[in-house]
């Protein structure tokens, strides 16, 4: 861990009862929902002005918690990168919007929405961003249905042609 994080590591520690870790000289650190304004207040405190990322892994078939909401965030000024991961149970999945703090949140949390159907709470404008409006459920979900065509290759080619609309004809 780098010499500057450390001492910025255990306020948070203190404070919000984060669990650290690290691997490979990266730290990260598990928050509880509740907790992540309140976290994300005292980061940009650090002088991490950057939310230099927002995405999410889901765990399924684990449901509680199946989602980890992940929010990395960088000081530009001191070249420092820090990870916050949020656990989210699978039912009901949300947590609290970061959008008044980081500007970039906004659009960032819509894809999360979008793709993995977690809500953000006090978000303004909460609504698909990448897939159309008439969309139903939520792509990068584990057990969103796959929708595709088995490729043809030449030991198949009659089979799968066979099935295609345009052979029925």
């Amino acid at each position: 861990m780098e010499k500057k994080l450390q001492p910025m590591v255990g306020k948070l520690e203190k404070e919000f009862g984060v669990i650290a870790s690290e691997y490979r000289g990266d730290v990260s650190l598990v928050i509880p929902a509740e907790k992540i304004v309140a976290a994300c207040q005292r980061i940009q405190g650090l002088g991490f002005e950057l939310l230099s990322a927002l995405t999410a892994v889901d765990y399924w078939p684990q449901e509680n918690p199946r989602f980890q909401v992940i929010y990395q965030f960088t000081s530009v000024a001191s070249n420092l990168v820090l990870t916050l991961r949020v656990p989210v149970p699978g039912i009901n999945p949300s947590l609290p919007s970061v959008s008044h703090l980081y500007r970039n949140a906004n659009w960032r949390e819509r894809e999360l929405w979008d793709m993995f159907g977690i809500k953000f709470q006090g978000h303004s404008d909460l609504r698909r961003i990448l897939m159309p409006v008439d969309w139903e459920g939520h792509p990068l979900r584990k057990d969103y249905p796959l929708g595709y065509e088995e490729p043809q290759f030449t030991f198949n080619f009659e089979e799968i042609n066979l099935r295609k609309p345009y052979a029925k004809e």
